[in-house]
């Protein structure tokens, strides 16, 4: 059963969350911020994880410490539900297009934290979801996962269509991921842990 729940409780953001990476694609997604709920339902429907997540933010402020906190929340269910990595896949890379946009993002669940990405975004919001969080986002999620995460924009005009495809990517590339292979044995590493 890889399954985790947890609570994040700071003075700017109240978090709970539980994922199952054998799950279904099933989702409860209520941060408050319409995109992001929108971006969550997607991660968890193509990733096929059960996941429930439920932030009550600072919105009177801004998006940016409900998106980040949700990001660090969601990594450390990601990396306890995992648990000790036996016989996973642990690399994928996966192409993704919606319309004009075409990303390429990849992983490795190496038990290293780091993120990078090559797009900046030219509108200010989706919504009312600011696109500077996106980066703020994933950044917390690799970092708290304790996993490589890259996204390369290869194309793309349309804020939204390229958020959507950085998403979805990500489900993609997490499922493949986390899958068992029963081909490998304990941990795919030649240290002997990740």
């Amino acid at each position: 059963m890889r399954k985790a729940s947890l609570e994040r409780n700071t003075k700017e953001t109240k978090i709970k969350v539980t994922i199952d990476l054998d799950g279904e694609g099933k989702s409860n997604i209520n941060t408050g911020i319409g995109f992001f709920d929108h971006m969550l339902t997607a991660l968890a429907k193509h990733g096929l994880f059960d996941l429930d997540l439920v932030c009550d933010g600072d919105l009177n402020v801004d998006t940016h410490h409900s998106v980040e906190d949700c990001g660090i929340a969601l990594g450390k269910a990601f990396k306890e539900a995992l648990g000790n990595k036996e016989g996973i896949e642990r690399y994928a890379s996966f192409v993704m297009c919606m319309d004009e946009a075409l990303v390429l993002g990849a992983t490795d669940l190496c038990g290293r934290g780091y993120f990078e990405m090559d797009y900046r975004f030219q509108a200010p919001k989706c919504g009312d979801f600011e696109t500077e969080t996106v980066e703020e986002f994933f950044r917390s999620f690799a970092l708290n996962a304790e996993l490589n995460l890259h996204f390369v924009v290869r194309r793309g005009e349309n804020a939204h269509h390229i958020i959507e495809a950085m998403f979805k990517c990500l489900a993609k590339i997490l499922r493949e991921a986390v899958t068992i292979n029963p081909r490998i044995k304990g941990v795919p590493s030649t240290k002997g842990s990740l």
